[in-house]
């Protein structure tokens, strides 16, 4: 009889599970953030296909790209605070989850409207997904040089993906149909699902603050409706109620928003901290320069596929030399900084972009690859490169330790939100000066508006940074965003320290250490 009692608690007793490889879960890592970054470009080659299958406006076609990025602004800082919360391997299993359904229900969609839904929530699940992603990294990988190389991987399978967006969009949409730069989420994501759940292992950092669920939703209508508005304006103009009342309720809600933030015991965006001049000027001259910034991929594959005939594999091949400028500009960065200063070298960035961005307003129906895409592209993503790491470092200069990750996250919120509603704006000057017209020579008026007015607003933040940027930052730990999504941790040294090698992404401690690894594994062993 006593036997029993044991063996039912020996039945109960829970299987011992084996340790994953730390590869393993760097790996499954990484690809999630593969997926978040992919998403942000890939759908760019699609647009014309989309517009002919599914009927959508010059202004619905906007909203393909804005409602993923507005989605994704709005509610990435709640994603990185509900990681911490409540779990980073849940909300990881929960924005893939998400973004998965999404990505399925957007291959499948049937009019436009059905398409625009899954976009917002394809970038709902990214903005829970994309931070988680980074976390589970640094929680597997012992501290140390280990950390520094899988923090680099994580970094580069980033930049990867963005680099990658365009080519994978093209080849899928020429071979299938648009609908397959969405429906390859499902697979993907459904392997992940599986070694997610029974590779990674929960950790949490909650210190007992409640989310600001509030705060998200109120920032992301807010700014939905304003985009929406600006979107109109070219239909109905400034004065009609169907411009107004959702420019009236966008700003209406922003306004709601800064007080829930300013009354909040836990605010997704504590407003003192903008009280800092780094802070608060950096992140103004990130969303002026991503106003521009982001409108470029957008109307540079329109350009490509609509006025000069490239089919979308051509299109995302012709914008494969700006993807890896930007790269390469990220990583030269540092050391511009360490020569010239932080503030220098983001005014610097900026009027090289600035420069690319007026050579294409140049743009003609019958333009050369060479002078019409490929230069021009190439200036704009190298002073895009150059510009975000010291912007970076200033705005997280002035931040304690604790507030580095949140001030980090601010950054990249900034830059989304100015390219959304950039986007926004851009959208509705080409649409205007195209008046309706579908013809080659109109297309090309319409988007060279767009890069003249793009170079203007690029020549004003560099006045910006000038007169309201700091000098310099002192040696800190500051976050510098990742490819589109996210953020890297990177020492940035005082400018005046001599001899002292930063790469972005932590590339440069990774080779000081490199000693110390064995098999190329991340093992601290």
């Amino acid at each position: 009889m006593t036997a029993m009692p044991e063996a039912a608690a020996l039945t109960r007793a829970p299987r011992p599970r084996t340790t994953p490889p730390v590869w393993l879960v760097v790996a499954l890592a990484c690809a999630g953030q593969f997926l978040v970054v992919l998403d942000m470009s890939v759908v760019n080659v699609a647009l014309p296909s989309v517009r002919a299958d599914l009927a959508l406006s010059e202004q619905g076609l906007q909203w393909v790209v804005n409602a993923y990025a507005i989605a994704f602004a709005g509610f990435m800082l709640l994603g990185g605070r509900a990681g911490d919360l409540y779990g980073r391997k849940r909300m990881f299993l929960v924005g893939l989850g998400l973004f998965t359904l999404a990505s399925l229900g957007g291959g499948l969609a049937q009019d436009g409207w059905q398409l625009l839904v899954a976009r917002a929530v394809q970038g709902l699940g990214a903005a829970v997904l994309a931070p988680s992603t980074l976390t589970i990294v640094t929680s597997a990988v012992p501290e140390g040089a280990a950390r520094a190389r899988a923090i680099a991987t994580w970094t580069a399978v980033g930049a990867g993906g963005g680099a990658a967006g365009g080519f994978v969009g093209g080849v899928l949409v020429d071979v299938w149909s648009w609908r397959w730069t969405l429906l390859v989420n499902v697979p993907v994501g459904a392997v992940l699902l599986l070694g997610a759940l029974w590779w990674l292992t929960e950790s949490r950092a909650g210190d007992g603050r409640r989310l600001d669920l509030p705060g998200a939703v109120l920032v992301t209508a807010g700014l939905g409706a304003t985009a929406y508005g600006i979107s109109q304006t070219e239909a109905e103009g400034w004065t009609s109620t169907a411009t107004a009342v959702p420019l009236m309720a966008g700003l209406t809600l922003i306004g709601v928003f800064l007080l829930v933030e300013a009354r909040t015991a836990a605010p997704l965006m504590p407003l003192g901290l903008l009280r800092r001049r780094s802070v608060a000027s950096a992140n103004v001259a990130m969303f002026l320069s991503g106003s521009a910034m982001f409108c470029m991929w957008f109307f540079m594959t329109l350009y490509a596929q609509n006025v000069l005939g490239y089919s979308p594999t051509e299109a995302g091949l012709a914008l494969v030399p700006s993807s890896l400028a930007i790269v390469l500009a990220s990583k030269a960065a540092p050391r511009f900084m360490r020569a010239l200063g932080e503030r220098n070298v983001a005014v610097l960035g900026t009027l090289v972009a600035a420069t690319g961005f007026a050579w294409q307003s140049t743009m003609s129906v019958d333009g050369d690859y060479v002078v019409t895409i490929m230069i021009p592209g190439i200036l704009m993503m190298l002073g895009a490169g150059l510009a975000t790491t010291p912007l970076a470092a200033l705005a997280t200069s002035g931040a304690a330790p604790g507030e580095a990750g949140l001030v980090s996250g601010l950054v990249n919120t900034s830059r989304t939100m100015g390219g959304s509603l950039g986007l926004a704006v851009m959208s509705t000057l080409a649409a205007a000066r195209t008046a309706g017209s579908t013809g080659r020579e109109a297309l090309t008026e319409g988007y060279a508006l767009v890069f003249r007015t793009g170079a203007g607003v690029l020549v004003g933040g560099a006045v910006v940074m000038l007169v309201w940027l700091p000098r310099r930052v002192p040696a800190a730990v500051v976050a510098v965003p990742g490819a589109v999504s996210g953020v890297v941790p990177v020492a940035v040294p005082a400018s005046g320290e001599a001899g002292d090698e930063v790469g972005v992404g932590v590339e440069a401690e990774a080779e000081a250490g490199s000693e110390a690894e064995t098999g190329g594994k991340f093992s601290a062993e």
